[in-house]
């Protein structure tokens, strides 16, 4: 390689650093690992830019027809805003290889839903966190600050993952003008999406033993920058009438009925409180307890065509505070197909996909078991 660039000493004395190839993919993998901010989030948002939360090195996902994990990657990280950002490392300038590299990145984006859960994401951060000898909770600290809620970030985690709201970014020291003309071509026309490629050219002194790294991302052409921000900045605020016309333009007659089914049920128990929220991607109508002093709810339905409940919701409710309760409870959602965790304290967002509830039968199961928990509440 030849050309470079200058670093100037204290005596204005100019070195000339040219750049040199990374000895090997595990190096540079290795270095956005110990320095997250290599990834250009200000390059990515100027006005946001994004700081990164490791999740795991080696990430994989299990496939529900071999009940193993067979998707993987270099690094799964989390931004602030609970963006899931797969990355990449690889050498990009064999045909071959770009075309085996983008491949398989389209197969996390497609597969993300179902492969990687929010589970799977909360069990392999905080696994990460133990081999490194750290506290889970230390670290999200000092990832979000001591006042966030740690249960509404994975709960925004598990939102973008329902509504295909995934980062992709190919790192490389060189990215090639054919594998640019691909990033740009797909980041342009994926959303809510976004496919990025990172350039990590590395410069180096071999006198005076000096390196220099030099970040620079590439995809965010200026249709799809506008693009990304409208999606961005969109916050509908949703209302029953609003909703289930949407709804039904969307996920069709035979989901609108399990929808309207549910939310009349929860309109006709004097109990409930319905809020409607805002979002045109994920949005939909909460339903909560009233009087209980806590917010908890029972459960939201979103405009991406599911039911969705939060263990940690369920843990501040008496009497499902109580461990023989909660035993009662996951066994009475586990039949229902909630996979509510061991542990009460512990963050969970199991969900439903209506399309699976259109049976009369198993509608009847799901709101039997509402039915239930009320009566437990009510009972306190």
């Amino acid at each position: 390689m030849s050309g470079g660039i200058y670093l100037i000493q204290d005596d204005d004395r100019l070195i000339e650093m040219s750049e040199q190839a990374y000895p090997s993919e595990e190096q540079l993998q290795e270095l956005l690992e110990q320095s997250p901010h290599l990834l250009a989030g200000e390059q990515i948002d100027g006005s946001i830019p994004r700081q990164w939360l490791l999740v795991n090195r080696e990430a994989s996902g299990a496939s529900e027809e071999e009940a193993t994990s067979r998707w993987a990657l270099d690094r799964l990280f989390l931004d602030r805003t609970a963006i899931p950002t797969f990355v990449e490392v690889r050498r990009l300038n064999n045909r071959r290889t770009r075309q085996e590299c983008i491949g398989q990145m389209l197969d996390y984006v497609a597969n993300a839903e179902t492969y990687w859960s929010i589970d799977t994401i909360v069990t392999q951060f905080e696994a990460n966190c133990r081999e490194q000898g750290r506290d889970p909770e230390q670290v999200f600290e000092e990832f979000l600050g001591s006042d966030a809620s740690e249960e509404g970030f994975w709960d925004g985690v598990k939102t973008n993952l329902q509504a295909g709201k995934l980062r992709v970014i190919f790192v490389a020291d060189e990215i090639p003008t054919p594998m640019r003309r691909v990033v740009e071509f797909l980041n342009e026309q994926i959303d809510p999406a976004e496919v990025l490629a990172l350039e990590v050219k590395q410069y180096a002194d071999a006198d005076e033993g000096l390196r220099v790294l030099a970040p620079r991302l590439i995809g965010q052409t200026a249709g799809a920058r506008q693009k990304k921000t409208s999606a961005t900045r969109e916050r509908r605020r949703w209302d029953e009438s609003s909703f289930f016309q949407e709804f039904e333009a969307r996920r069709g007659g035979e989901e609108v009925k399990v929808a309207r089914q549910i939310y009349d049920w929860s309109k006709s128990v004097p109990m409930l409180d319905v809020e409607w929220g805002k979002g045109d991607t994920y949005g939909g109508f909460t339903v909560q307890p009233s009087l209980t002093g806590y917010d908890a709810p029972l459960f939201s339905v979103g405009i991406w065509g599911g039911l969705e409940v939060s263990s940690s919701s369920y843990a501040k409710l008496q009497p499902f505070d109580r461990k023989e309760k909660w035993t009662e409870l996951r066994g009475k959602f586990g039949s229902i197909g909630l996979a509510l965790p061991t542990t009460p304290g512990a963050t969970r967002f199991p969900y439903l996909r209506l399309s699976t509830l259109q049976a009369r039968e198993t509608l009847d199961q799901v709101l039997q078991t509402l039915d239930w928990v009320m009566q437990e509440l009510e009972a306190e």
